[in-house]
């Protein structure tokens, strides 16, 4: 992670993490000069790393980046939703699902990335649950912790699988572990087809976050 400022960016120039982690995040409510320099800041670490293929994320209020940005050539390619709780209201019952072992290696086939995926990653770190069905190992989530809250990411089900309540599941495990360990929110950021399953279980919308590339990127060398 390379912080600068009004703006922080994940900077990934190898395979297979370059074609997934190269994202950075500009802050919101910045003044015209902050904004152009931050877009430099985040232009130049790609350059730098011979990265030409990232997302600038943006937050939906801060439609004076959106424009700056748009102006540079960029546009949007996708939207996640940002969704939050605080874990004192979470009140869902301790779901009853198969468990198999917390194994990094079926983690990343889960997810269905190679052997080698976040090779570096510290798998002590986080907090990696694999879920079964009949014996098989079908799905996957983790949640990694910083200054109290749980972020949750990965919430994955084999294709064959799904529409069975496995990735509800796996995510409300996630938060009684959360709250035995201490934190006090969770955050998450939602695809627009898993946005209703999270605000069952008590997820609350924080915005919109809108994924900002390059319509015609420079080329790789």
């Amino acid at each position: 992670m390379q912080r600068f400022p009004g703006v922080a960016a994940a900077v990934f120039p190898k395979e297979p993490e370059r074609a997934v982690y190269n994202n950075a995040v500009l802050d919101r409510g910045l003044a015209a000069a902050e904004r152009a320099d931050a877009i430099e800041a985040m232009e130049d670490a790609y350059a730098a790393a011979g990265v030409t293929r990232y997302a600038a994320w943006v937050a939906e209020s801060d439609g004076a980046m959106q424009d700056d940005l748009e102006r540079r050539g960029y546009t949007i390619a996708e939207c996640t939703r940002s969704m939050g709780m605080t874990l004192d209201e979470f009140r869902s019952p301790r779901p009853q699902i198969e468990l198999g072992p917390p194994d990094w290696a079926e983690y990343v086939r889960l997810l269905g990335m190679p052997p080698h995926f976040l090779r570096r990653a510290d798998p002590a770190a986080y907090h990696v649950l694999v879920g079964r069905d009949g014996g098989e190992s079908v799905a996957t989530a983790m949640a990694f912790d910083h200054a109290g809250d749980c972020g949750i990411f990965n919430v994955t089900t084999l294709e064959h699988a799904r529409r069975r309540g496995l990735g509800t599941a796996l995510t409300a495990l996630l938060l009684h572990d959360a709250l035995a360990r201490g934190c006090g929110t969770a955050t998450l950021q939602s695809t627009p087809m898993a946005e209703g399953l999270y605000a069952r279980i008590g997820f609350r919308d924080l915005g919109r976050i809108l994924e900002y590339a390059r319509l015609t990127p420079p080329s790789e060398s």
